[in-house]
């Protein structure tokens, strides 16, 4: 499936590709929120309500919002430019998290939680999927020019940098919440946002190239027109409920044991299994397609959260989530891989978009879930959330996987623009 790791230029040659760290320095600054709103919030409305339940629900009503919301952004960004949609954003975002944390620390009813958890999670800036949006108009191919075999490397990058921010990031947010202030986690999160995407924003010489200013061969259309934007959403949904479902099992789990603080280190290994592994899976030249890669990361995935719920030691449990994390890396960076092959470059951003949206909604799905069974039956049946959404978009992508490949190899599905690079299909 692999061939040796000098067959195809690596992280090295791709971090020396002009402009880059122009965009990738401020740009993993701003992206934190991802991984740390989800985890502030919960640590945050459960400190003041003492239920998960209500936690979770918070969260989710936060993750439903920035799934909603996302691929608007997304859409937006491809059209008028990112810098036009961004510098707004974050600014939202940063005042919509002060009032949230301001509502849950003058113990405010849970609907107006619920209702300020709106805009926070709808003002969410995109910039991961901006991020890789940039990767494609440096590297991708042009009419004069073929794709960089440097493409795939930048994919498992970004998926690399997008799991050590969630080392980084739970771990951080639980050690301001622990052992500063229950609302430092959000607070530290509002401020990187806002100072990072004004960064990122200011970036414009990497900036990809507005619709509206491009020479469009067609009409602009959705990128959930391609089918298999749809089947990869419906994947990366299941991911999403192994996140959610993790952070709150995990955090009840150890208040269980008496010991909150272990939770952003559980996290934090649980990350560093999925960081690891998505390093090893940029440095092999693989010879498999995407898809097939994806569907074995799935299944390999779907097996190791299986035994989550049984386990009641924390080294046990850090060892199991290891493994877990090892096996979401491979699927998140062949889905994204796939989008190159099946969304043409005018629609890329709104692609990765709607993947990050479904994450965001999967999770926000788990949290609740799981939050609801922690707090009746325990920690352990929260860790049956991530084994139910894995297993259900598992059947999703093996019933639907025909759809993940272009119609014909050069050629984009569905919008009849012929892809400028082959693709090994199955």
């Amino acid at each position: 499936m692999a061939s040796t790791v000098s067959d195809r230029p690596g992280y090295g040659q791709l971090l020396r590709t002009p402009r880059a760290w122009t965009f990738l320095l401020p740009g993993f600054a701003a992206r934190q929120p991802f991984a740390m709103l989800t985890i502030g919030i919960v640590l945050l409305v459960q400190h003041t309500t003492g239920s998960f339940g209500s936690a979770g629900t918070v969260a989710a009503v936060s993750g439903v919002s920035m799934a909603l919301f996302a691929p608007q952004s997304g859409r937006l960004a491809d059209r008028f430019g990112q810098r036009v949609v961004l510098l707004p954003g974050v600014v939202v975002h940063a005042a919509s998290v002060g009032a949230l944390t301001a509502l849950a620390l003058a113990d405010a009813p849970l609907w107006a939680l619920a209702l300020a958890a709106v805009p926070t999670g709808a003002s969410v800036p995109q910039v991961g999927p901006m991020v890789r949006a940039r990767w494609a108009a440096l590297l991708g191919a042009t009419p004069g020019r073929p794709a960089s075999p440097l493409m795939a490397t930048a994919a498992a990058f970004e998926s690399v940098t997008d799991e050590f921010t969630f080392v980084i990031g739970p771990v951080l947010a639980t050690a301001l919440c622990t052992g500063v202030h229950p609302a430092a986690g959000l607070v530290a999160e509002a401020a990187l946002t806002l100072f990072g995407g004004i960064l990122f924003a200011a970036q414009r010489s990497t900036q990809p190239v507005p619709q509206d200013t491009a020479t469009a061969a067609e009409p602009h259309r959705s990128a959930l027109s391609v089918p298999g934007v749809r089947v990869l959403a419906a994947a990366f949904l299941g991911i999403g409920a192994v996140f959610g479902g993790m952070q709150v099992s995990l955090t009840a789990f150890s208040e269980e044991i008496g010991r909150p603080g272990v939770n952003g280190l559980l996290y934090g290994v649980f990350a560093a299994g999925n960081m690891l592994a998505g390093i090893v899976c940029g440095a092999i030249a693989w010879k498999s397609s995407p898809r097939r890669r994806l569907i074995v990361g799935y299944v390999a995935l779907t097996l190791t959260a299986s035994g989550l719920w049984a386990v009641h030691s924390a080294p046990l449990l850090a060892g199991l989530g290891l493994l877990v994390g090892l096996c979401i890396a491979p699927a998140l960076i062949s889905g994204y891989t796939l989008v190159e092959a099946l969304v043409p470059a005018s629609a890329r951003t709104e692609a990765f978009t709607w993947l990050t949206g479904a994450v965001a909604l999967g999770q926000a799905a788990a949290v609740t879930v799981a939050g609801r069974l922690a707090d009746a039956h325990g920690a352990s049946t929260g860790f049956l959330v991530p084994l139910a959404g894995t297993a259900l978009a598992l059947v999703t992508l093996l019933t639907l996987r025909t759809r993940l490949a272009p119609r014909s190899p050069g050629r984009t599905v569905a919008r009849g623009i012929g892809h400028r690079e082959p693709v090994t299909v199955d």
